[in-house]
């Protein structure tokens, strides 16, 4: 039989307004349960390990990557696996995060026996207050839910969401604690989209031989020639021990022919522009990106600490970034 569009309409919405009052009656539970919680986690030396059954694990696993993915470690340990050889898994260093609905699952009551022979800390999220689980584990965070969204009350729906949605406010929470930075994140995204917008100018920036560089006392035949060669519109100009003096654009040999009756005679330390826009290689590309369009240039020369030129970044190694 097919279902009405205005009936099936209805219910996805009454199953999204029914997990949305799930996730507000969480904020408004929210107590000093949350932060012994948030202690326990920041305090780990080791990893989590983010343990569940059914459609529980599946959350645990995504709970698990966000942890791993804003800096702190963590595993999904599969509460069957695990009492069949996989709770090997776990370090005295750990701590363990268990999620259950009924707090009563076998597997799961099993691993925080084990953990509490260790010494393991425990977090529990339930969703019965009462169950085995929020009494044994050492932080006890109450995910308990009206109903399921599911037209049956069956299917883990609204429960499932409460315990993805407070995962994830614990695992906010502890990256603040921990201050972890955009560039941090960096680190542990190298691929995809996200990776290529964190992407640090040391690793856009054009070095070594592809470097357009010359010395101040260069003649401009020769500049020309180098600027041409590297194809970047521009050229660094620098002591002997590489120093930054000043930059050379296409713009300044445009203006230099304007007003030089014998500009080839020059040299580039007198042709160059005295101060020059620079970037230091740790930064984003991201700010490198902000920087060009607040100044509408095309080009940054990279220095160190100590201002010595090592790498030259140009707009055009940003557009594969995705930035824009």
């Amino acid at each position: 039989m097919t279902v009405p569009k205005n009936a099936a309409m209805a219910t996805a919405i009454r199953v999204l307004e029914a997990e949305a009052e799930a996730i507000r009656t969480l904020a408004v539970r929210m107590d000093e349960s949350f932060l012994r919680a948030l202690d326990i986690a920041a305090a780990c030396t080791g990893k989590i390990a983010v343990t569940g059954m059914g459609k529980s694990g599946i959350i645990c696993k995504k709970i698990a990557a966000t942890l791993s993915s804003t800096g702190t470690p963590a595993i999904f340990l599969h509460a069957a696996e695990a009492v069949h050889g996989d709770l090997g898994l776990l370090d005295l260093h750990d701590a363990v995060l268990a999620i259950s609905k009924s707090g009563e699952t076998p597997e799961i009551l099993e691993i925080i026996n084990v953990s509490k022979r260790l010494g393991l800390p425990t977090i529990a999220f339930a969703g019965e207050p009462n169950s085995t689980l929020a009494r044994c584990a050492d932080v006890f965070l109450d995910v308990s839910v009206k109903e399921e969204a599911c037209p049956l009350g069956l299917a883990p729906t609204t429960s499932t969401a409460a315990a993805l949605a407070l995962g994830d406010a614990l695992a906010m929470a502890l990256m603040e604690r921990k201050g972890f930075r955009k560039e941090d994140f960096a680190s542990v995204h190298p691929g995809g989209a996200i990776g290529k917008k964190l992407l640090r100018v040391e690793e856009l920036m054009h070095r070594g031989d592809a470097m357009p560089s010359v010395l101040g006392s260069t003649p401009m035949p020769e500049v020309i020639y180098e600027m041409s060669r590297k194809g970047l519109g521009m050229t660094a100009v620098t002591d002997e021990k590489r120093i930054l003096l000043g930059v050379i654009s296409d713009g300044d040999l445009r203006r230099l022919l304007q007003r030089s009756a014998d500009p080839l005679k020059l040299t580039a330390y007198e042709v160059m522009t005295k101060t020059p826009q620079t970037i230091f290689g740790h930064e984003l590309g991201t700010a490198a990106l902000s920087k060009m369009e607040e100044l509408k240039i095309t080009s940054l020369v990279v220095v160190d600490s100590k201002r010595a030129v090592v790498g030259v970044l140009h707009l055009h190694s940003l557009w594969r970034t995705q930035m824009f």
